[in-house]
């Protein structure tokens, strides 16, 4: 997101730097993927005029236009269909969690504990996955 912005302004990185008061090397870790601190965040939002929540809500959420996104395999693209952020599958991992245990402690024989901790466990190997790809 904020080398997007930073494009559209035709800036350098080092232009960027210098406007928003920050290091050139804070701006290729933030474009890099690197988390950013509040204060860099806010210096950011100030040069760009957008809020800071769009910006920090955009470092969050998966850019699928990206060049790295585009190599990814059929089948890891077809999973994350419809998912831009991590917070909705970190949900439905630990509702996965809950209702396994709920399940195991009410009815131990049924299948279903089972398959649901399964669900959690593959969840979070995506989730995992895509922290690793550096996608959010």
């Amino acid at each position: 997101m904020i080398k997007k912005l930073r494009e559209q302004k035709q800036w350098s990185q080092e232009q960027l730097a210098t406007v928003a008061g920050l290091s050139a090397r804070t701006i290729q870790r933030l474009e890099s993927g690197n988390k950013a601190s509040l204060e860099s965040l806010k210096a950011l939002a100030s040069v760009f005029e957008v809020d800071i929540e769009i910006l920090t809500k955009e470092i969050t959420v998966i850019d699928k236009e990206s060049q790295s996104w585009q190599v990814q395999p059929r089948w890891y693209k077809s999973l994350m269909w419809g998912v831009s952020e991590r917070k909705p599958l970190a949900i439905i991992e630990y509702i996965s969690v809950a209702a396994g245990a709920i399940t195991w402690i009410l009815q131990p024989n049924l299948f279903a504990a089972p398959a649901l901790f399964l669900c959690a466990y593959l969840i979070s190997k995506l989730i995992h996955r895509t922290e690793q790809q550096k996608f959010w």
